[in-house]
């Protein structure tokens, strides 16, 4: 699978990019300190480590100090340095570019995990708003129903209301799976064959359980398996509340 296209401008701003402000800065080389100028090529890799990520960060940092040495060091024009402050700010540039690109793709990755928990957060607040307004507790099912296959991506789901049928494979409250009585490493094994039960349930009153039929090939994350749960227990609470659930 090719990379992103993102990664691929980022990746191609870190060849470009440095060059580009290096032949910028060509005429300030005498009239301005190394270290000024190598600041200016930091920012470069700033910015693309932004859009980008580490390995496009590190690119862009070699890149940095290949080009200050090529056209803001004597000799120019010629990749060898010459002064021990040169060759110092270079090192420092190329030090200092990767540092810098590691904690930008570091920031860009806790900004998705952030969005992520943002968008479960708002999944189970509003499930949760939902239990106490809807008039029918079918309704809560329903929209549970709907989030699950989003957020587990299932190709089918369904609810079976009252008493447990079988002993299909289950997803428990800590996200793992049961198969009979051993568990499943569904991050490394994948999810069970055939459909896997959610139970909804309330102050330990079993109310149904939602029927998972997972994508082939697809693992949802432990957090969203977890939240999958959350909003299971809502469902529970909804039914709980409406009273006696019969076979429906």
């Amino acid at each position: 699978m090719g990379l992103p296209l993102r990664d691929r401008i980022a990746l191609a701003a870190a060849l470009v990019g440095p060059l580009l402000a290096a032949l910028v800065l060509t005429p300030f080389r005498t009239s301005q300190s190394g270290t000024d100028l190598a600041l200016i090529l930091v920012v470069v890799v700033v910015a693309v480590s932004a859009i980008g990520n580490r390995w496009a960060g590190a690119v862009a940092a070699l890149s940095s100090a290949a080009w200050f040495d090529f056209f803001l060091t004597p000799p120019y024009q010629r990749f060898s340095i010459t002064g021990t402050d040169n060759v110092e700010t270079a090192v420092l540039l190329l030090a200092v570019g990767l540092v810098v690109s590691q904690l930008a793709a570091h920031a860009r990755r806790l900004r998705v995990i952030a969005v992520t928990d943002a968008d479960h957060l708002a999944r189970i607040h509003d499930i949760a708003l939902l239990v106490q307004s809807a008039a029918s507790p079918d309704l809560v099912v329903e929209r549970v129903r709907q989030q699950l296959v989003g957020l587990l991506r299932l190709r089918e789901c369904r609810f079976e209301y009252g008493s447990l049928l079988g002993h299909p494979p289950r997803l428990e409250q800590d996200g793992s799976v049961v198969v009979g009585h051993r568990r499943r490493d569904i991050d490394r094994d994948g999810w069970p064959e055939g459909e896997i039960e959610l139970r909804a349930s309330a102050g330990g009153h079993y109310s149904g359980r939602f029927m998972l039929r997972p994508i082939p090939g697809t693992v949802p994350s432990l957090q969203a398996r977890l939240v999958a749960v959350t909003l299971a227990d809502h469902v529970g609470a909804a039914l709980d509340t409406a009273g006696p659930v019969l076979d429906r």
